[in-house]
């Protein structure tokens, strides 16, 4: 058995996780701060990845991305790489598609701080830097870190914009979701079982760690 798809859905995962973690955070940040109307257009905005189907993000991308497009043509012309087809190009996709749920999931952390808390700080002639990562941060960081486990374990599931955009190649684009689709495609039943029990293993650890931090951020609150 093949565990490049394994793998490869493993780095994508988390190297999307990382990027979206730290833009997710900063986003939710600065935009909870915005006035009610520029905050529910840019709302829509970067919530609208999780209602589209995933084909239709695979698609836009493609639109932006591929070789003869304007920034997958001038990416290969001046660098001589494609976007499109590799195995990083899944990172794309996948970054797209999970970033709302961690945009979401922070942002509702931050509104439920207590802002007195940061208006205090302020009083001390804390800086606002200070006040985030010192306090804001570590008294939202359950909120913040389920954010961060359920976009990982979306970022492994992924399907459909990652087949669009970075396809299917044994041994260079292969993923757990696209090796599935391609065994029961051919009929080899027996290893696509493995690798969904493979995801579903992966999947109950996820979900997991996610009820013990919820857990934990409960007994704190009570």
């Amino acid at each position: 058995m093949d565990w490049f798809p394994l793998l490869n859905s493993l780095r994508i995962a988390a190297i999307s996780s990382v990027i979206v973690f730290f833009l997710g955070v900063a986003a939710a940040y600065y935009i909870a701060r915005l006035p009610r109307l520029v905050k529910g257009v840019l709302d829509l905005v970067l919530t609208l990845p999780l209602v589209l189907p995933p084909t239709v993000v695979g698609y836009l991308l493609l639109c932006l991305l591929g070789p003869r497009r304007v920034i997958g043509a001038w990416v290969l012309e001046n660098w001589g790489t494609k976007l499109v087809m590799q195995w990083w190009s899944a990172i794309f996709a996948v970054s797209v598609v999970i970033f709302p749920l961690m945009y979401r999931t922070a942002r509702g952390a931050f509104e439920s701080f207590d802002e007195t808390l940061a208006a205090a700080g302020r009083t001390l002639g804390l800086s606002n830097t200070f006040i985030f990562w010192h306090i804001r941060m570590p008294l939202c960081r359950q909120g913040i870190l389920a954010g961060a486990v359920l976009s990982f374990a979306r970022a492994l599931g992924e399907y459909g914009a990652t087949s669009m955009i970075a396809g299917y190649t044994p041994g260079k684009t292969a993923t757990i979701s696209t090796e599935v689709y391609q065994l029961w495609r051919t009929g080899d039943d027996a290893t696509a079982l493995k690798w969904v029990l493979v995801n579903i293993a992966i999947s109950a650890v996820v979900l997991l760690a996610v009820n013990l931090l919820e857990r934990k951020e409960g007994r704190k609150k009570s």
